[in-house]
């Protein structure tokens, strides 16, 4: 099971770097990893990552524009759950459930199409058992 928080965070990073809007793919995604980034900033995922991450993302928006607007508002533009919460009139733990609804619809377009991604090597959720 990945770790959709993680994955999510990787690729708002990598979608907000220089710009690039997941209404379209950049002709030159491709190239974007050979020329180093200027910038140090959150950890990005590939850009083969980012566009398969990108088409998920795109059947939120289709389904729920609210919660795809959730999604780019906490992933790409980094906004504090307490300041959407402010600037949506409700209360941060809503925000946090929402969310929550848009990361497993993301989470479900990428099992359904079987989606493999390259950082599914690294990301993956730690279950932690107690034995009693």
């Amino acid at each position: 099971m990945r770790d959709m928080q993680e994955v999510l965070s990787r690729w708002g990073a990598w979608s907000a770097n220089e710009g690039n809007s997941i209404d379209y793919s950049s002709i030159a995604a491709g190239f974007k990893g050979l020329i180093p980034s200027s910038r140090r900033g959150r950890e990005q995922c590939s850009d083969d990552d980012g566009l398969k991450i990108n088409k998920a993302v795109l059947h939120l928006k289709v389904n729920n524009s609210y919660l795809f607007q959730l999604v780019i508002m906490y992933y790409v533009k980094n906004y504090p759950l307490r300041s959407m919460a402010s600037k949506l009139g409700i209360s941060h733990n809503e925000v946090a459930k929402r969310l929550q609804t848009a990361e497993g619809f993301i989470e479900g377009c990428l099992s359904v199409d079987n989606i493999k991604l390259d950082m599914d090597k690294i990301i993956r959720k730690h279950h932690i058992y107690s034995l009693a």
